[in-house]
């Protein structure tokens, strides 16, 4: 069952990838408001200055690491250095994505495929071992991994990135799985469409006023944070707001 929002996250430490802007940037801001202290990854400086800028204006804090998710060797220093100077992880959140390009799967250049396999599937990948350690000495461990719709419709066009996220949420039910005796809850999260520029590039003729702000869907994905949920290896619906359970194809 869902939060229903009324938990305060004090003295926990979050990190969130892609925190720059969109909904990483959004979802950031909604931690810290809940007095969690924020590790925000992402590769644009000025994206994290004015978050940092944000959250230490509503009375948060935020630490910030400027990262190319690309650079591997990086994101596994990472843990190393949360180990060394907080002990423990509390959330993490696995937002950073790379859309590629929207076009038949043989059209697609080996340089952007890599790249988006890369940034998709290969740094989650590299987040989950250098963080798994930390989270597991968490009282309660939450790890949210940002999927799409695409995962499951095998929608045409979409190929490389719809096999990255389906990628992503196997790596993230493996996980829960293999965590089950533990404290560590671990989720995946179908946003829907929202007002991001990733949606504008996916869907130039669209009209962003049709779509739910990234700050408003921020604030519902903030809810699988709760230290009180017990729901792991699960999908959260935005739009739906619920948790789904995954089934065998029929």
């Amino acid at each position: 069952m869902i939060s229903d929002g009324s938990f305060r996250l004090d003295g926990k430490l979050a990190l969130v990838t892609g925190a720059s802007r969109g909904i990483g940037y959004f979802l950031s801001k909604e931690l810290a408001t809940r007095g969690a202290h924020v590790i925000a990854v992402a590769r644009t400086v000025g994206g994290l200055e004015d978050l940092d800028d944000e959250i230490k204006a509503a009375g948060g804090t935020a630490t910030l690491v400027p990262l190319d998710l690309t650079d591997m060797p990086a994101i596994d220093r990472l843990g190393g250095s949360i180990h060394e100077r907080w002990g423990k992880l509390d959330i993490m959140v696995a937002n950073a994505g790379f859309l590629g390009t929207i076009s038949p799967i043989g059209h697609v250049e080996a340089k952007v495929f890599d790249k988006l396999m890369a940034i998709n599937v290969s740094s989650v990948w590299r987040l989950i071992r250098t963080t798994d350690p930390l989270l597991k000495l968490s009282d309660a461990g939450r790890a949210i991994f940002l999927s799409s719709g695409v995962a499951h419709t095998a929608r045409a066009y979409w190929g490389p990135y719809a096999a990255s996220k389906a990628a992503v949420e196997v790596m993230a039910r493996t996980w829960a799985e293999e965590s089950r005796q533990t404290r560590l809850r671990i989720n995946s999260v179908n946003p829907g469409a929202t007002r991001t520029a990733m949606r504008a590039q996916a869907m130039p003729g669209e009209d962003p006023e049709t779509l739910p702000t990234p700050a408003e869907v921020a604030t519902k994905i903030a809810l699988l944070c709760d230290p009180a949920l017990d729901a792991t290896g699960k999908l959260y619906d935005v739009r739906a707001g619920k948790l789904l359970s995954y089934n065998e194809p029929n």
